[in-house]
């Protein structure tokens, strides 16, 4: 169902305006329409980087308030990195959720979720951690099969092995 546009009066004068007349007449340089649009972007880009990058809250804006959507924000992204990487909660267990907030809270998502889990970990790494020296190696095993340009387990010998391993296990049957 499409909508039909009907003529605005033109402001004091009762004559319709043309769509173009009143698009020229908000859009012109020079009117403040140019500085209200920068003053608008910049106080989104404020907002947006307060929720997701740990800057402080913008002028006029509640603090407390944004601090509770931005946790739940940070809840959102941990769950679907979650999701894209399950490996990563059964890694690391309880401290999953902690540990990705902290990580998430002043780094902004880039690359998508799967870079974000990647990056995550690789953070966790740098910091020695997680404490426990059997997670830490499984978490390093983790990141070095996906962190690469090819994926050991994508490589000549692990296709050499798992053919091995189809072939022994119809052999022990």
């Amino acid at each position: 169902m499409s909508r039909r546009l009907e003529p605005v009066p033109e402001p004091g004068t009762g004559t319709p305006a043309t769509a173009a007349r009143a698009t020229a007449a908000t859009t012109a340089p020079g009117n403040g329409t140019d500085a209200a649009r920068q003053r608008l972007a910049l106080a989104q880009t404020a907002l947006l980087s307060a929720l997701v990058a740990g800057t402080p809250a913008p002028e006029g804006f509640d603090r407390t308030r944004l601090g509770v959507q931005s946790r739940a924000l940070t809840a959102k992204r941990s769950a679907v990195v979650a999701k894209v990487a399950p490996e990563l909660p059964e890694i690391l267990g309880a401290d999953y959720r902690p540990a990705f907030a902290g990580y998430a809270h002043n780094r902004p998502m880039h690359g998508g979720y799967r870079q974000d889990a990647l990056d995550f970990a690789a953070h966790l790494l740098a910091q020695g951690r997680p404490a426990d020296a059997a997670a830490r190696q499984r978490l390093t095993r983790w990141w070095r099969d996906r962190a690469g340009p090819t994926p050991p387990s994508a490589g000549p010998a692990a296709r050499l092995a798992r053919a091995v391993r189809q072939a022994l296990k119809g052999r022990w049957r």
